[in-house]
């Protein structure tokens, strides 16, 4: 059984090409709201679920959130394995920032993950809307991912790292 994300569609949640814009607890500026202290946000469900979610081949689609849910999964997936041969924090966060300065790709342009996932984008003003609200998502998961992905001490922790070699809904990391 996969595991959803707790937001339910909400009339007042913003929309970019279908692509719920849900709170983020982060310091990273963006156009995502901030939610309030110690409330769990879409980021933290994302790395709570990766690793049940990872082993499914088909997600059954729940809410516009769930959309956002997979998409988050599978960058974890990319970034996991960026980081998978590095030994040191230090290392890996090297890796993850590279990752990190790469083009978010939107629905409709070549790269992006999911084709169908989300609509195409209506404007150009819409689609950098969401462009730079998945930058955003990406830079707050990235910050959270080291944090379980490697120790206190700055050691690899294998229990995240082995799944850098799975493989989310069947697609092939370049």
């Amino acid at each position: 059984m996969v595991y959803h994300s707790s937001f339910i569609d909400d009339e007042q949640i913003t929309k970019a090409c279908g692509c719920p814009l849900l709170p983020l607890e982060s310091h990273i500026k963006g156009p995502t709201p901030v939610s309030e202290q110690d409330s769990t946000d879409i980021v933290d469900e994302a790395i709570a679920f990766f690793r049940a979610n990872v082993f499914f081949s088909n997600f059954d689609i729940q809410s516009s959130a769930d959309k956002l849910l997979i998409y988050i999964t599978f960058y974890i997936n990319i970034a996991l394995k960026r980081v998978e041969g590095c030994r040191t924090l230090a290392e890996g966060t090297k890796a993850i920032t590279n990752l990190e300065l790469e083009k978010v790709p939107v629905p409709g342009e070549n790269g992006f993950p999911f084709p169908g996932l989300f609509a195409h984008p209506q404007s150009q003003k819409e689609a950098e809307l969401l462009r730079n609200y998945l930058k955003q998502i990406r830079e707050e998961t990235n910050r959270r991912l080291l944090s379980v992905a490697y120790r206190s001490n700055g050691t690899p922790n294998k229990w995240w790292l082995a799944f850098a070699k799975r493989k989310f809904m069947n697609i092939t990391i370049p």
